[in-house]
């Protein structure tokens, strides 16, 4: 991994105090890491480039939205490899239709670092520019920058219910597309 574990722990700790910079260096970093061990994983197997793109999607939305779980006094890379891994395991149940694959199964998470930014244009913040507008920003505001969805409602003109119910189907449709269900 091309970031030492205090750096990663760093940009963490920073993005769940609000450092929005931090928090997209960290998932810029994930990002090209996460791609490279997926593929290293699947494209062996027979799946393609787009099924290791899925992953990565799959992965930077669970650590986003899980994000408040991360114990910041706790080492950052083994919390983030949990999450991958199980990705993996639940992808390829998915795609396999196999009722069991065994976490012993699958080798540790180990890669090498892919930046080949021709194989993968999507990211979290291009995922976000796909919903509508009010859905994206109140997003935005509320998840990742860290507002309060009463300080969110008085800046666009809102109620704070339809800033809940924007955030509410947005996150619905970003799960779809991260999952392949929606692609608009």
């Amino acid at each position: 991994m091309p970031a030492n574990e205090a750096e990663l722990r760093r940009l963490m700790v920073a993005g769940q105090s609000g450092d929005n910079h931090a928090y997209r260096a960290l998932l810029e970093t994930l990002s090209g890491y996460l791609r490279g061990y997926y593929k290293s994983k699947l494209l062996g197997s027979g799946r393609s480039a787009a099924d290791a793109e899925d992953l990565v999607q799959d992965t930077l939305m669970a650590i986003h939205t899980r994000r408040d779980t991360y114990d910041p006094s706790q080492p950052f890379t083994p919390w983030m490899h949990a999450i991958a891994r199980y990705k993996l395991i639940d992808h390829l149940r998915r795609k396999d239709n196999q009722a069991h694959v065994a976490l012993d199964a699958l080798p540790d998470l180990t890669s090498t670092e892919d930046n080949d930014a021709g194989e993968s244009k999507i990211d979290l913040v291009k995922l976000l520019d796909r919903l509508p507008e009010k859905m994206s920003r109140c997003i935005r505001r509320v998840k990742i920058e860290g507002e309060s969805v009463a300080a969110t409602a008085e800046q666009f003109g809102m109620s704070e219910s339809a800033v809940k119910i924007n955030i509410h189907r947005g996150m619905r449709a970003l799960a779809a597309f991260v999952s392949g269900e929606s692609r608009p």
